[in-house]
């Protein structure tokens, strides 16, 4: 639907004015200690402040899409998405004030709504930047200035799981019977290793549909061991490094008649960090291509999906997306990832995690 001039020209007044005002940090530790006690007066300050906060940090977006490098901000695709965050901040900013348990659980259904239109912004993302690739660049350099479209793009992803993770925890601390240990989405006592073995299952069973087989994965470490995190964010990032692993190791010993070697994945508890290294001896990256491997223009697949068909359907070479976006959800709790590669042997992907729980630190 098309709006008619005077509003959108009143939209975007109103997006230039909230785009400027400062966002406020939501620390780890106020999350847990607020969320522990869900109470309709806790879950109405918490909505009332999300209708504030919220238009402030999709405002930002939507500006931030406007003025790209390159002719990005002109491509299909990013224009798509421009119009999600719009349609975000029309919703939030024409709702009315937050003064009730009603109004509250109407919030909350509608805050819901938009996060699952958000949903395919990575995918959508990708291919304007496949787009703008194909179109400029068709070298294997990347010309000057393209570290500002990665700069942008890691702000811009940074942002996006904050936004995710606020949004999140308000709808997931209306659950009517948390799990034991569960605030929201944030799990007080996860088993890495149950979410590798979940995450692993995931991955092979996508490698069998595209290969017809697929590698073992071994996974050793403690399995009584727990500690606390969000289970969809490690599952996400773990998902990505079995399947990367999958693909190599499917790869290199397709044709061979050697045996098929495992991909290994080792969770290491300690004191500051949480380790989880993911291993493969699928033959490894040139060291050459290795700062690349986290620029979002970097993917080793022939035929990149198509983003108009089904959302939701991971196949198992992406858009270049996939580790970028990774790191990304790795730092955004204080961790990081590492990716160690021996060319001809195999690679090593060194997930960290902190420790989440004490951080007064504000979140992005």
């Amino acid at each position: 639907m098309m709006a008619s001039e005077p509003v959108a020209r009143a939209v975007a007044e109103e997006v230039g004015r909230w785009g400027s005002m400062k966002q406020t940090g939501v620390s780890l530790r106020y999350m847990m200690e607020f969320g522990s006690v869900p109470t309709d007066r806790n879950l109405l300050l918490s909505a009332q402040f999300l209708h504030k906060e919220l238009p402030i940090r999709i405002a930002r977006r939507a500006l931030d899409l406007e003025s790209l490098p390159f002719g990005l901000s002109a491509k299909p695709a990013i224009l798509k998405v421009r119009d999600w965050y719009l349609d975000s901040f029309r919703d939030i900013r024409y709702f009315p004030e937050v003064r009730n348990r009603d109004d509250e659980l109407a919030f909350t259904q509608m805050i819901k709504m938009i996060k699952v239109r958000h949903n395919n912004v990575v995918p959508t993302m990708a291919l304007g930047v496949q787009q703008l690739k194909n179109e400029q660049f068709s070298s294997r350099k990347l010309p000057p200035g393209f570290d500002e479209i990665h700069e942008f793009l890691d702000r811009f992803y940074m942002s996006r799981i904050g936004i995710r993770m606020l949004i999140g925890q308000h709808v997931a601390l209306h659950d009517p019977e948390p799990e034991p240990g569960v605030i929201g989405l944030i799990n007080t006592k996860l088993s890495p290793i149950q979410v590798a073995q979940i995450a692993s299952e995931d991955a092979r069973s996508i490698c069998m549909r595209e290969y017809g087989s697929a590698p073992d994965i071994n996974i050793y470490g403690d399995r009584n061991f727990t500690f606390p995190y969000v289970a969809s964010h490690l599952h996400l990032m773990l998902f990505e490094l079995v399947k990367n692993s999958l693909r190599a190791v499917q790869e290199r010993y397709m044709d061979s008649d050697k045996d098929v070697p495992p991909v290994r994945i080792i969770v290491a508890d300690g004191t500051e960090d949480v380790t989880i290294k993911v291993s493969d001896e699928g033959g490894g990256i040139r060291r050459s291509g290795l700062p690349r491997i986290f620029t979002y223009l970097y993917s080793t697949a022939k035929n990149l999906p198509d983003i108009e068909g089904p959302s939701e359907g991971v196949t198992m070479a992406g858009y270049g997306f996939g580790l970028p976006v990774s790191r990304l959800y790795a730092q955004y709790f204080g961790g990081d990832l590492q990716i160690i590669s021996m060319e001809g042997y195999g690679t090593d992907a060194y997930l960290h995690l902190s420790r989440l729980g004490d951080s007064e630190e504000p979140l992005p």
